[in-house]
């Protein structure tokens, strides 16, 4: 199968064909499973960690393999997701839930807590979301009352994949109730701290190998050494953590996409109706055109977006809201062709592409609605012009 060359490195190219072995040898296998259990893919996390590849996001100075090349990580999801997208969110949840401590802890919280996470021995997890704070993260409820050398956590986090799982939680919650979205902190949160427990896990539509639990906080005494920068900074972290984060949605995206066009296409041509196999009807091949053509654009602005912030720009907000929300979006479109492609036999639970269409709606909604990405996009927009008018 023919592909652009993106000028991947080395490192890039070599990591993706072996996360494509990996995928179709060790997770196509039992995906279908994985999806009708809702069993989360521990054992297969554990090898990805034997693989040396838990690490690529982090920098070599903590024990990972990253050296200011991002593809490397984003070509490992999206190979992931083009199997299964239930693995590649437990995989990717890991640099989720690093990010803050990526970004804004201190050298020694970093030597603490990310060679264990580079080496696969330990798992992360990134706990914003609450029951009255999705789209609008300002308003979390979530209490941090500082006694002495430690912090009092109360509250509860909503949706938090990894929940129960992972070892390690980066948890916002508020420090001062009278600064809004300025009052809000950031901790490091250990499991196994007295008084942090798990609800019930979620029973979702699709991911459903990843484990989506509740985080429920009650007395919770953390040490004041695990806040990450100052009191009142955890918003910020939080929101450049979705920056950073979002073009690795846009990769789940542009894998599922892939894996889907992969399905549609292998069937069109065995698929036989009228004397002929149907990827020889016009209409049909169209549509495995626009399909592929759609992937192939989400996957250039998804380089095109990891590239541009490994090389230092400074305001790529804008941008990675829109590789997320268009990524996304055609996930959403070519999975839905996808079962159109295959059609009554599409619907049922035998073939792949009911499953993909299911997982890909959640692309549209966590870390950031596509309505929220939307205004992002144009918020940036009307900033820039005014800017510009000024001149």
């Amino acid at each position: 199968m023919s592909e652009l060359n993106y000028g991947l490195s080395e490192m890039a190219l070599e990591i993706r064909a072996m996360v494509r072995e990996f995928a179709e040898a060790r997770v196509k296998p039992v995906r279908a499973e994985l999806d009708e259990t809702g069993h989360f893919p521990a054992e297969l996390l554990r090898e990805l960690g034997k693989m040396d590849l838990m690490g690529l996001y982090i920098p070599t100075e903590y024990g990972g393999t990253w050296e200011g090349d991002s593809l490397p990580n984003i070509v490992a999801v999206e190979e992931l997701s083009r199997i299964c997208i239930g693995v590649s969110v437990s995989f990717a949840a890991n640099g989720l839930g690093a990010d803050p401590i990526l970004i804004g802890a201190s050298d020694e919280q970093k030597k603490k807590y990310l060679p264990p996470l580079a080496r696969g021995e330990k798992w992360a997890a990134y706990a914003l979301t609450e029951p009255n704070a999705g789209s609008d993260a300002g308003s979390i409820r979530t209490t941090a009352v500082k006694k002495g050398d430690k912090y009092v956590l109360n509250g509860t986090k909503q949706w938090i994949t990894n929940g129960g799982e992972a070892d390690i939680y980066t948890v916002f919650a508020v420090t001062d109730k009278n600064r809004g979205a300025r009052g809000v902190s950031c901790f490091i949160v250990e499991k196994g701290t007295p008084g942090f427990k798990f609800g019930k896990k979620e029973n979702k539509l699709g991911i459903r190998a990843s484990a989506t639990r509740e985080l429920i906080f009650e007395d919770c005494e953390v040490p004041a050494a695990n806040l990450i920068g100052r009191e009142g900074t955890g918003f910020i972290w939080a929101m450049k953590t979705f920056d950073v984060s979002r073009p690795g949605i846009a990769a789940q995206a542009v894998g599922l996409a892939q894996g889907a066009l992969d399905e549609a296409v292998l069937y069109a041509k065995v698929r036989e109706q009228f004397g002929k196999p149907i990827i020889a009807n016009q209409g049909l091949s169209w549509m495995l055109a626009d399909m592929a053509t759609k992937v192939e654009t989400a996957r250039a602005l998804t380089y095109a977006v990891v590239q541009s912030i490994d090389r230092g720009s400074k305001d790529y907000s804008k941008f990675s809201a829109m590789c997320k929300v268009y990524a996304s979006d055609v996930a959403m479109q070519v999975t839905t062709d996808a079962v159109q492609v295959f059609g009554g036999y599409g619907y049922m639970k035998e073939y792949p592409v009911e499953k993909m269409m299911r997982d890909a709606k959640i692309l549209q909604i966590y870390e950031g609605t596509n309505q929220i990405q939307r205004d992002i996009i144009g918020l940036a927009l009307n900033k820039e012009y005014a800017a510009a008018a000024k001149k």
